[in-house]
């Protein structure tokens, strides 16, 4: 239960007034469960973002041609660097995302973008973030950044820090352009903008 007091992230996760019911309960449950630290540690910026990276899949709805079949792994690419250490690997280990398994990649090239059903861009590859949306716009590739631009040049999740705390905001209007759902269970809990 210490581990739960000490998440940053769980408090901010509802606007007030918001009712809390069944799917958002989940979420948060799946999200505090996922991030496992010792009780004296607070989690790292970037282990509650690989959290909520490797569960957004969970609230994605892909075109039925974006898998060759149900078993083809959901693809979660980190683009050139990877700031996550060993944490979203750890989150990914075992889970499935709407029946599919979880399989991280890093991608180096912008051409192997496509391969992935989510791509995470880092702050690291700003100079390519033009270049690397550009690779995968059509495309049902939910795409996930952290610049203070991302959501400005077309990401569809950004990440955002605000009182040391992680949040996410979401560009629905690319993820549709792009042939995805987001669910409203994740929509409530985005950032307005």
């Amino acid at each position: 239960m210490a581990v739960l007091s000490r998440i940053r992230f769980l408090p901010c996760l509802f606007p007030r007034g918001i009712a809390i019911r069944g799917p958002a309960i989940a979420l948060v449950a799946i999200l505090s469960l996922s991030v496992r630290v010792a009780a004296q540690e607070q989690p790292t910026d970037y282990q509650v973002k690989a959290a909520f990276l490797e569960k957004f899949g969970k609230f994605i709805e892909w075109p039925d041609n974006a898998f060759s079949s149900p078993a083809t792994p959901i693809v979660i690419g980190i683009f050139v660097d990877d700031p996550f250490g060993s944490a979203l690997k750890r989150f990914a280990d075992g889970d499935t995302v709407n029946g599919h398994p979880v399989e991280i990649r890093q991608v180096k090239n912008i051409s192997d973008l496509r391969s992935c059903h989510v791509i995470f861009i880092p702050a690291s590859a700003k100079g390519s973030e033009r270049d690397a949306l550009a690779a995968v716009a059509g495309q049902p590739v939910l795409t996930v950044g952290e610049t203070d631009d991302f959501y400005n040049e077309g990401g569809m999740i950004e990440f955002v820090i605000e009182k040391k705390q992680v949040h996410f905001r979401i560009r629905n209007e690319a993820a549709r352009a792009a042939g995805l759902k987001i669910s409203s269970k994740l929509l409530i809990l985005a950032r307005r903008t």
